[in-house]
């Protein structure tokens, strides 16, 4: 609380003139009034409407939020605003000093730093898994199908495979490693930052994730993603990328966007390793030309 209560403050005193609100939570919408911020922006959901200034409606049908991409929900407040832009590509850049601090990272990690520049053909590729999720277990694919599929990675096309996460992930990410038979980079121990993930990312020729950052990261530098879904509505954040395989199965309890499974979770335990690495061969350079916006017949 004390961190709290120092952020009202520190807004108090720079006297903001306008908040806009992403997040849909209560919690954003109070510490702006109690910031005595006089104009808040933002989407009237989770009983925070009173504390807006300027509400907007979510998308309802027959009383219930209309799963809808978030980069159109983002759009909609900027719209507001008076903005006319309409592009939804995601972009992102890397300075000199994110780069740097990925070949160091490399480095530590006894990989060459000059490892898969952007445009390098006919190399083994450069792959890297993303186990964790910051929404919870029940978002994660299981670690042993990411084990098995970094193997097959390694053995069918001798790829190099790193493994990437936050400190806070870090039972997921030992556990991929010891059910993996061949050894994976995990550079989570070799001091990388969000800054040299992305160089990373941008160097990657694959990225397999759970439905988190890095799926948004890869996008934005134009990296192939396969990205896994299980208890989150694909629809929420849809980014319309070419590159992207999603993979996913039907079942009778889902989507339920709970954060823990009450049940087996089934929706990602039967996604399998095969289903994954079939479709990262869709988007892998030189594997498959084709790439389209299809998605997994298992799934989406």
């Amino acid at each position: 609380m004390p961190g709290v209560w120092n952020q009202v403050r520190e807004w108090r005193r720079r006297q903001f003139d306008l908040a806009v609100l992403l997040p849909n939570s209560f919690k954003s919408a109070l510490l702006c009034k109690l910031a005595g911020i006089d104009r808040i922006v933002g989407y009237e959901r989770d009983g925070r409407g009173l504390l807006l200034s300027d509400k907007l409606l979510p998308a309802k049908e027959r009383g219930k939020y209309v799963p809808t991409p978030i980069v159109h929900y983002y759009l909609g407040i900027a719209r507001y605003l008076g903005s006319h832009h309409r592009d939804t590509k995601l972009e992102l850049f890397t300075s000199e000093q994110e780069k740097a601090e990925a070949r160091r990272v490399l480095e530590r990690a006894g990989l060459e730093p000059g490892i898969n520049k952007p445009g390098q053909l006919g190399l083994p590729p450069l792959v890297l898994l993303n186990p964790g999720a910051q929404y919870g277990e029940a978002k994660c694919w299981l670690a042993e199908h990411f084990a098995a599929l970094g193997d097959r990675f390694i053995d069918e096309l001798g790829a190099t495979v790193l493994i990437s996460g936050a400190p806070r992930e870090r039972r997921i990410i030992d556990s991929v490693q010891r059910y993996m038979k061949h050894a994976a980079v995990d550079l989570s121990t070799k001091g990388m930052t969000l800054g040299s993930l992305k160089e990373i990312v941008r160097r990657c020729d694959l990225v397999v994730t759970n439905d988190t950052g890095p799926r948004h990261i890869a996008a934005a530098f134009d990296v192939p993603v396969v990205t896994v879904f299980g208890p989150t509505f694909p629809e929420w954040t849809e980014i319309n990328f070419a590159k992207e395989r999603k993979v996913a199965v039907k079942v009778f309890c889902g989507p339920c966007q709970k954060k823990i499974c009450p049940l087996d979770h089934r929706c990602m335990t039967r996604v399998t390793p095969s289903m994954v690495y079939s479709r990262s061969l869709e988007v892998l350079p030189g594997k498959n030309s084709e790439l389209t916006t299809q998605n997994s017949e298992v799934g989406i």
